[in-house]
């Protein structure tokens, strides 16, 4: 009877490490970084010599230099569904339809840079 019972309470404890084991390791989130890169780069085929290249410098530096979530997110999805740099109106509040324009121009010479010299 003590035999099972000493076996029983090494289960237990087999069973609540296992348990405690599995909750402690971390679960995989997607890498945004990488699903944008393989979002885009469909859209980039026949444009581009390296089009997971150019995504991920789009990403890394043309998007990266614009400091407003909304306008990053928009441009990142643009760029995503279409393989350019484009933001939809729809994508970003009213209050910031005006800064659609500016955001561009502070992108244009990374973006050049990213499509044309993607390696630097």
């Amino acid at each position: 009877m003590l035999l099972r019972l000493c076996v029983a309470a090494f289960v237990s404890l087999l069973t609540i490490s296992s348990v405690q084991a599995q909750v402690r390791s971390p679960s995989r989130l997607p890498d945004p970084r990488g699903e944008f890169v393989r979002q885009c780069a469909p859209h980039m085929l026949g444009r581009w010599q390296h089009p997971e290249a150019v995504c991920g410098c789009l990403h890394d530096h043309a998007a990266a230099a614009v400091e407003d979530r909304d306008l990053r997110e928009a441009l990142l999805r643009g760029i995503s569904e279409t393989g350019v740099p484009t933001i939809e109106t729809d994508w970003v509040p009213a209050s910031k339809h005006s800064e659609i324009g500016p955001t561009f121009t502070k992108i244009a010479k990374p973006t050049l840079q990213c499509m044309f010299d993607p390696a630097k």
